[in-house]
């Protein structure tokens, strides 16, 4: 998986709490967020800029099958769209004409459809987007429907659902619980959602735990390995829930994906202050981000 050269290389630092890469290929950009810093980034080859700043409290990012960038955002409490004229577009704020709780990480699927966890860091401290009361019973994982006019509920027996991602296939969405954050004996574990016909459930059932930090953003390559960002760095799980190495970092991840830089397919890691690219040895990312 790994090139020969797999030292992780420092992209950008100096940030507080690194969340969210999502890269966009027609333009060779990987956008970011410091979330405390309420700072929303762009990196290119050339350098990095700030893309947007107040950021809303962006948190995760991922881009749809027209190369758009879709972003939770910690202070409206919403998922949004950044159309290719800059313009911004709400896709989903509300859920039974409630406030959504903070969107925090979010994936499209190939018809279409927005996928997307709701945890309530975002309401729960000023440095993460402003304290407030939750308006939903829990913290669920939501999907908006491909024409953007439904969000309907996927899973609401989750303690605090973060990062999640669909098995190349789509038959299988893995999310992770990282409510161990909140209390010591609480779940920090990645569980697999077995899918069936409109979204539906069908199974679920604990893939892997993590030891070292908590789980937090996840992507599944095109061999169908799960990648989760964890305390000690990059974890890369088999399908069957097998870890099969870890990205070792100084630093405790919060989130990934793959990019290309100088030519070369590489892992991007956001890890608390920094920014880090990983060299592989082939392009490992599957059409969805």
């Amino acid at each position: 998986m790994f090139d020969d050269d797999r030292q992780p290389r420092v992209l950008y630092s100096g940030l507080v709490w690194a969340e969210g890469p999502a890269f966009l290929r027609d333009s060779g950009a990987l956008y970011f967020s410091d979330v405390p810093s309420n700072t929303e980034y762009c990196w290119t080859e050339v350098g990095v800029e700030v893309s947007r700043r107040p950021s809303e409290f962006a948190n995760g990012h991922t881009t749809d099958g027209s190369g758009r960038l879709i972003t939770c955002e910690h202070r409206t409490r919403s998922v949004t769209r950044r159309e290719h004229d800059g313009t911004r577009t709400t896709i989903a704020s509300h859920f039974d004409g409630r406030r959504l709780n903070s969107p925090n990480d979010v994936v499209c699927h190939s018809d279409g459809s927005l996928w997307f966890t709701d945890p309530d860091y975002g309401i729960r401290s000023p440095d993460q987007g402003g304290v407030a009361a939750r308006e939903q019973d829990g913290c669920f994982v939501f999907r908006v429907s491909p024409d953007g006019e439904t969000v309907s509920l996927v899973a609401d027996d989750f303690e605090m659902p973060n990062g999640l991602a669909f098995s190349p296939d789509e038959s299988v969405l893995y999310v992770a619980d990282s409510a161990y954050t909140e209390d010591a004996t609480a779940p920090r574990h990645v569980r697999a959602l077995g899918l069936g016909p409109e979204a539906s459930v069908t199974s679920s059932r604990v893939l892997f735990t993590i030891d070292h930090g908590w789980p937090d953003g996840l992507r599944v390559d095109r061999e169908g390995r799960i990648w989760c960002a964890a305390g000690d760095g990059v974890r890369c799980y088999s399908p069957e829930g097998a870890l099969l190495g870890t990205v070792v970092l100084p630093e405790a991840a919060a989130n990934l994906c793959f990019a290309e830089v100088g030519g070369r397919p590489v892992l991007i890691a956001t890890a608390t202050s920094s920014v880090y690219s990983v060299p592989l040895k082939d392009d490992l990312s599957v059409a969805r981000a």
